[in-house]
């Protein structure tokens, strides 16, 4: 048990920058929804999140890397692309909300359930990539334990991470419900403006953390993308980035 804990936690640190992503996504998909509601949607996404991680990701990837490994790559290229699709579309959306009927139809839509039901949908298919994302990265960072330790590690990270961030993003969303009971039943002044702070400063938060969590689909998804293509030896697109970079930085 020690030491599967310490190489989850090992391999977890690992995959700090795509948990973020991951925190910045999710939030966008309870947006408009009653408050009662938003816990319920978070809930069913930890369980298909949960499943994506454990049932499907945990199995695939042990036999692919003891079978096939060099299927691994292209596999996350694929997945890098089509998170960079996934933001692109939103970006599309925002510059032009007029000229897509998918966003025609939810503003249109009658049936709250459905279109609950359309957004869980959607954000375990987006969670699967970011998952695989995360799987791919601890199983590299895992020493050969073998295959059963490897195994029992993996599921510790697949669960150690789900937590933290279907939690996060749990408190996120309810922060204005936290702000608003500070605000009418704090008992201090100073309790009661730190809630009617939180009220009041939550909508901008989360127009924020929308902002981000598209830049961080297009972010993860091209550096997937560019890194898979050097592994497979294609590197001209990722010492273009590093050399544009290194430009602007010392411009």
């Amino acid at each position: 048990v020690d030491d599967v804990a310490g190489q989850a936690a090992k391999a977890g640190s690992k995959v700090a920058g795509v948990v973020i992503d991951d925190a910045a996504v999710t939030p966008r998909y309870v947006t408009g929804f009653e408050a009662k509601r938003e816990l319920p949607i978070i809930w069913k996404i930890t369980r298909g999140s949960l499943f994506n991680k454990i049932v499907v990701l945990l199995p695939a990837l042990l036999l692919l890397n003891a079978l096939a490994p060099w299927s691994i790559t292209p596999l996350l290229m694929l997945g890098g692309a089509y998170l960079c699709f996934e933001g692109a579309e939103k970006v599309f959306h925002w510059l032009f909300p007029d000229r897509d009927a998918q966003v025609e139809q939810d503003l249109h839509i009658g049936d709250p359930f459905h279109l609950e039901e359309a957004r869980v949908k959607g954000a375990i298919k987006t969670d699967f990539i970011l998952s695989a994302e995360i799987m791919t990265i601890s199983l590299a960072a895992i020493p050969d334990i073998g295959f059963w330790m490897e195994a029992a590690t993996l599921a510790a990270v697949a669960v150690m991470i789900t937590v933290a961030v279907y939690g996060s993003v749990a408190l996120i969303v309810k922060m204005d419900d936290i702000g608003l009971s500070m605000a009418n039943n704090g008992r201090l002044s100073a309790t009661r403006a730190v809630g009617r702070g939180l009220v009041k400063g939550m909508p901008g938060f989360l127009k924020l953390l929308t902002v981000v969590g598209t830049a961080a689909m297009l972010w993860v998804g091209g550096s997937i993308i560019v890194h898979g293509l050097e592994e497979l030896g294609i590197t001209a697109p990722g010492h273009f980035i590093h050399d544009v970079a290194y430009a602007i930085g010392h411009s």
